[in-house]
């Protein structure tokens, strides 16, 4: 299989978040199908949704290339995760967890299945994921909405503006 671009949005909010993360990215290097090409600034933001005073979460993208298809690509950030810690199974929706790999973009590829949806469905909507991809790829362009990353990521800060308040 040719290798395919993809990016990865990591987060992290309990224990040593950046050594986890950090740890994440290791991970993936060291995967024989995965080649890590830039890993962005580690931003950190309040926890969005699920329950009241959890911890502040670490947030970055990384862009890699892979020759996995998807759904192999998403079994190997699950295992990732479970070595750092995350027990699926035990935790609230959106609640705190030690390592979150989520798949953001696969190529140019939809994928629509009950375990992976790619593009990831929220991802144009959260200032956590943007961020971090803006300062790897600015230009690159979301395909939900058609803008830039930094199009969109200006959209979205002046509409907290206007709310009052920052995500």
């Amino acid at each position: 299989m040719t290798a395919v671009a993809v990016w990865i949005a990591l987060g992290s909010n309990l224990g040593d978040r950046r050594a986890q993360l950090e740890g994440g990215v290791e991970a993936l290097r060291a995967a024989d199908e995965v080649d890590v090409l830039a890993v962005s600034p580690w931003f950190e933001t309040r926890a969005e949704g699920g329950p009241s005073e959890q911890p502040d979460f670490l947030n970055g993208v990384l862009s890699a290339r892979t020759t996995l298809a998807p759904e192999d690509l998403l079994w190997l950030l699950q295992r990732i995760e479970t070595q750092f810690g995350r027990e699926r199974a035990r935790e609230l929706p959106n609640g705190p967890r030690t390592l979150d790999l989520d798949l953001l973009l696969y190529g140019e590829r939809v994928v629509a299945g009950p375990e992976l949806v790619v593009p990831h469905p929220r991802m144009e909507q959260r200032l956590f994921v943007l961020e971090p991809l803006c300062a790897l790829a600015p230009e690159l362009v979301l395909p939900g909405c058609g803008r830039t990353v930094r199009a969109r990521v200006a959209e979205l800060q002046a509409e907290l503006r206007t709310e009052g308040g920052r995500a």
